[in-house]
C-alpha cells in the first residue's frame, strides 16, 4: 500500500475511484485484515519453556522490539504469526528450544491515513474497530469542499496488495445507508472535492486570477448596430 501514499499527500487533489474492481487493486473484502505491529505497539512475550524470560517490550520508532532472550528484533509491519516466527529464530542463539508465544498488550501505533477534504489530514488513531466516518471527525471533519458521497477507502488486501471502495458517508449521516464500515490499522480514508468546488477552484484558478479584466465589465449579446453606427 505503500506506493498509494503520494496519492494521499497531496490532499487537495482529486482522485478518481470506482465502488469495486478498480485497475490495479484487488476486490474488496469485508474480512478483517491480520493485524500488523507497529511502532509504540507494546507486545507482550511468552517463553512457555522459561516463563522467568517472559517480558512486555515497547516496539521501538526503528520498528525493533529488545528482548532479553533474543536481542533486538525487528517486528514492525509484520502480522503477529512472523513477529512470533522472528523472535523464536533470533531466541535461538541463547535457548536451545525455545516456544514463544506472542499478543498485543497495547496497539498504540494502530492508525490510518485520513486525508483529502478534512481539516486536519495526516495520522490519526485507530483505538478500536472505528467507522470512516469516525476517523474523519477524529481528523477535525469535512471542509465545505468535501464529497460526502464518494469516499473512498483503501485497505491492504492478500498479498499486501491493495483494495479499494467507496462509502456513501452522506447517505449514513442521513440515516438511508444502514451501516458505516469498520476501519482496520492502516487503512487509508480519502475524502475527494466535491464537483461544485471543482468548478470554483477552475474560475478562481483560471478566471479570477489570469483574465486581465474586471469581474464588473459588461457586454451586449446578438444586437445588430444600425446602418448609422448605434446599436
Amino acid at each position: 500500500m505503500l506506493p498509494l501514499l503520494p496519492l494521499i499527500g497531496c490532499t487537495g487533489h482529486e482522485i478518481t475511484a470506482t465502488p469495486r474492481d478498480a485497475e490495479g487493486f484487488l476486490p474488496w473484502s469485508n474480512a478483517a485484515p491480520e493485524y500488523r505491529i507497529a511502532a509504540g505497539d507494546r507486545v507482550r512475550v511468552q517463553y512457555l519453556l522459561t516463563p522467568e524470560l517472559n517480558e512486555v517490550a515497547l516496539v521501538a520508532p526503528d520498528g525493533q522490539v529488545a528482548l532479553r532472550a533474543a536481542g533486538r528484533v525487528d517486528v514492525a509491519g509484520r502480522t503477529l504469526s512472523e513477529a512470533e516466527a522472528a523472535i523464536t529464530q533470533a531466541s535461538r542463539r541463547y535457548l536451545t528450544h525455545p516456544v514463544v508465544t506472542l499478543g498485543i498488550e497495547e496497539a498504540a501505533g494502530s492508525v490510518v491515513l485520513v486525508g483529502g477534504m478534512v481539516r486536519n489530514p495526516g495520522q490519526h488513531p485507530l483505538p478500536a474497530r472505528r467507522g470512516a466516518l469516525e476517523a474523519v471527525i477524529r481528523a477535525g471533519g469535512f471542509t465545505d469542499e468535501a464529497r460526502l458521497s464518494e469516499v473512498v477507502l483503501i485497505r491492504r488486501g492478500p498479498g499486501d496488495l491493495p483494495m479499494m471502495r467507496t462509502l456513501d458517508l452522506r447517505a449514513f449521516v442521513s440515516g438511508t445507508a444502514p451501516e458505516d464500515v469498520p476501519l482496520a490499522a492502516g487503512d487509508i480514508v480519502y475524502v475527494p472535492r466535491s464537483r461544485i468546488a471543482e468548478v470554483n477552484l477552475w474560475i478562481d484558478q483560471y478566471v479570477n486570477r489570469l483574465i486581465p479584466f474586471s469581474r464588473n465589465f459588461s457586454y451586449s449579446i446578438n444586437r445588430i448596430p444600425t446602418v448609422g453606427g448605434a446599436f
